[in-house]
């Protein structure tokens, strides 16, 4: 059974997983994790949502406000066995969902050229690539995406 909650970074399911997602992430960025790690705290995250199976909490993602019409998009993670399953595209959903409802008109969202599933998957799901901003804009391996809500 699949249960979809709406919470924030205090939920303690939520930091387990992002502590599964930060081991996954020092592998994949390597030399530059301690430079994008920075930026990926998140004490500050009101929009959590979590997606339980059988009673485990399975996947994540939240976002938190960018400007006044656009919400970032942020600690997007499935389990690695979970994945396959289109748990992810129901937490993007959910997200966008909730950034709708708040009257956010737009989401954007930064992952690296090397995370090729978190590309694919961003395509997949309508985003469009966009000028590197904020803190990757120097970035060489920062890919940075935007959909537009409707």
């Amino acid at each position: 059974m699949i249960k979809i909650i709406r919470t924030d970074s205090k939920n303690k399911d939520f930091i387990n997983l992002v502590k599964d997602l930060d081991a996954y992430l020092r592998m994949t960025d390597g030399d530059e994790h301690e430079f994008y790690n920075q930026y990926n705290h998140i004490d500050t995250l009101n929009h959590v949502i979590l997606i339980y199976m059988d009673h485990k909490a399975v996947s994540c993602g939240a976002f938190k406000k960018f400007d006044d019409s656009t919400v970032e998009i942020k600690r997007m993670f499935t389990m690695l066995k979970m994945r396959g399953n289109g748990l992810a595209s129901e937490i993007l959903k959910a997200l966008e969902l909730w950034a709708s409802e708040l009257n956010y008109k737009a989401c954007i969202l930064e992952t690296g050229i090397r995370q090729k599933e978190a590309v694919a998957f961003y395509k997949k799901n309508n985003y469009q690539n966009i000028p590197n901003y904020g803190q990757y804009v120097n970035m060489d391996n920062s890919l940075c995406f935007k959909k537009e809500l409707k």
